[in-house]
């Protein structure tokens, strides 16, 4: 009798969730469609607002854009563990960085943050000065070896994609995609991705929160996921 008391309101909610999913979103990081009870629709019109099935779920809410920023603690060396697709592309450590969003933007501030003209991220990106020594402590936590210059200090929720500026849980060095050549700079796969969600959620094509979780699952089945490959 316990489960099913128990199994009643998750039907409920799903219920809601499903009925209501343009006023409220699976995030609380501040960027997603719902996460702050805003319109799921984008500034161009209504959005897809479904988050897909096998998701991470809910996103942590970082901080959001800092007048002075300051190097953040990481993970103690050797803790994380890099993950794998079948195709060999890196994919971070869930426990580390499960991502985290900038509670400065939402669903409902979209044509004032990220899709603004203009641009929005270079005002609020945290100085090389900073990153530089994080990138290194980082390499440690995930027990990275490579060149660091082949490796990039990876958003997992990117910037455009309204995610939090220098949270360790929403950064991660990320190993060059396979079959990179060692020397020749960082160059991975994982940023058009992060060019198409964004370019869709300032359409209204899909929602913050929808393009935010999609990216935080798997960025190699994000666009896949919300229907737009």
């Amino acid at each position: 009798m316990s489960l099913f008391r128990r199994a009643v309101p998750l039907v409920a909610l799903s219920t809601l969730v499903l009925a209501g999913c343009s006023s409220s979103g699976p995030h609380s990081d501040g960027k997603a469609a719902g996460k702050n009870g805003a319109s799921a629709a984008g500034p161009s019109g209504s959005a897809a607002s479904a988050v897909p099935a096998g998701s991470v779920g809910k996103i942590p809410v970082g901080t959001g854009p800092q007048k002075t920023y300051t190097v953040q603690q990481q993970p103690p060396a050797g803790s994380c563990h890099y993950r794998y697709t079948k195709d060999g592309e890196p994919l971070p450590d869930l426990k580390c960085t499960p991502g985290a969003t900038s509670p400065a933007v939402t669903q409902a501030n979209l044509a004032q943050t990220i899709c603004r003209k203009g641009g929005y991220t270079k005002g609020i990106r945290p100085p090389a000065s900073i990153t530089g020594q994080e990138k290194k402590l980082n390499a440690a936590s995930y027990g990275y070896k490579g060149s660091l210059a082949d490796a990039e200090y990876d958003h997992d929720l990117s910037l455009q994609l309204g995610g939090s500026p220098n949270d360790p849980r929403n950064l991660w060095v990320q190993p060059p995609d396979p079959g990179h050549k060692p020397g020749g700079g960082i160059n991975n796969k994982k940023d058009p991705v992060e060019t198409k969600l964004h370019t869709a959620v300032c359409s209204g094509k899909v929602t913050l929160a929808a393009a935010q979780n999609a990216i935080a699952t798997d960025w190699t089945t994000a666009l896949q996921s919300l229907g737009l490959s």
